[in-house]
């Protein structure tokens, strides 16, 4: 007689709508919103700032597809931990797995804390970086804390707690918050075309692959594509193409 598995499984609590939004939620962030002012500073054309996004799109999709294929040959958890255990071996995973966890995923958590609180000051002036709550002087070091660091601060520990209560409540707040960036984006778009104006569409467009870099105080550099591969950008201390 066959004797029923005792190994244990993860529970299955994330339906079709819930993994969508999860994914979803992680690609679409806080940077489609910011990245593009700074795209446009240093190529300073409507042309060459779709053109980027197209290009980053194409990446975003293929690294998708690849991990697509990825998690259909290993299903198992652990997602980046098993792919670079398998095509590498442990001691790379293993490196990885501090790595993302001590940098990479803390580092972007908090880029999208101070993303959050700097959307937020628009609504909320009080929450701005500009409202200083601390100053304090360390040796030549002014230690100051804002309005909005503290914001930041904040929900990321709100966050973290509602998370750890369950996978029931991170994904509620997960697809919620999806939701709404979708419903933005798209909203952005729909008014974009209710509210065209042909004399800005043909501003936008008429030197559309003109490349230039704007500089924060104001000032316009002339940049060309023939002969500058590798050439160093004054405007942002950059490599430009």
């Amino acid at each position: 007689m066959e004797q029923p598995s005792t190994q244990p499984k993860l529970k299955s609590e994330l339906g079709l709508l819930d993994g969508t939004m999860l994914v979803a939620g992680s690609m679409i962030g806080s940077g489609i919103f910011i990245v593009s002012a700074d795209i446009i500073r240093n190529v300073g054309s409507a042309g060459w700032l779709i053109a980027v996004w197209v290009i980053t799109g194409f990446m975003t999709l293929t690294a998708a597809v690849s991990y697509g294929e990825l998690s259909a040959m290993f299903p198992k958890a652990g997602g980046q931990y098993v792919y670079l255990k398998e095509a590498y071996n442990k001691l790379v995973a293993f490196l990885y797995g501090w790595s993302f966890f001590a940098v990479i995923q803390t580092g972007t958590i908090a880029a999208v804390g101070v993303a959050f609180s700097k959307f937020a000051a628009y609504l909320i002036p009080a929450v701005s970086e500009d409202n200083v709550l601390v100053a304090l002087p360390v040796g030549s070091y002014n230690f100051t804390i804002s309005a909005a660091q503290l914001v930041s601060i904040i929900t990321i520990i709100l966050l973290t707690y509602i998370n750890t209560r369950g996978v029931k409540g991170g994904k509620i707040i997960t697809t919620t918050f999806t939701l709404t960036k979708l419903m933005s984006l798209f909203g952005l778009i729909t008014f974009g075309f209710i509210m065209l104006k042909g004399d800005v569409w043909n501003a936008n467009w008429t030197n559309a692959w003109d490349m230039h870099g704007l500089g924060k105080d104001g000032s316009i550099t002339q940049l060309t594509i023939a002969g500058c591969f590798g050439c160093y950008s004054s405007i942002n201390g950059g490599f430009y193409f």
